[in-house]
């Protein structure tokens, strides 16, 4: 489990997530609980990661951390047409 003492929701996610129906709290336990899948060392000003996390449904997150400041950037419902069936494998 990561240590986050701070969930700063971007207004991105915030849109996003409730166009897609996806609450705070599943976006939380993703972000506590979730696999990282891809990371972006690039990304400014801080480095994201793609997160994974299935209980119930498949939910991805892409998050930053600044210490343990957790910045919530966008949330998502993987499908199969980009991702294999483990939904942790890009389709090429």
């Amino acid at each position: 489990m990561r240590l986050i003492t701070q969930f700063i929701w971007r207004k991105h996610a915030l849109e996003r997530m409730f166009e897609r129906s996806i609450t705070r709290n599943e976006v939380m336990e993703c972000a506590y609980k979730g696999e990282i899948i891809e990371s972006y060392p690039e990304d400014f000003p801080f480095p994201s990661f793609l997160v994974l996390y299935s209980d119930p449904m498949p939910l991805h997150i892409v998050m930053a951390m600044e210490g343990e400041d957790c910045y919530i950037i966008t949330a998502y419902r993987p499908n199969s047409d980009e991702f294999e069936n483990n939904f942790t494998t890009r389709i090429k």
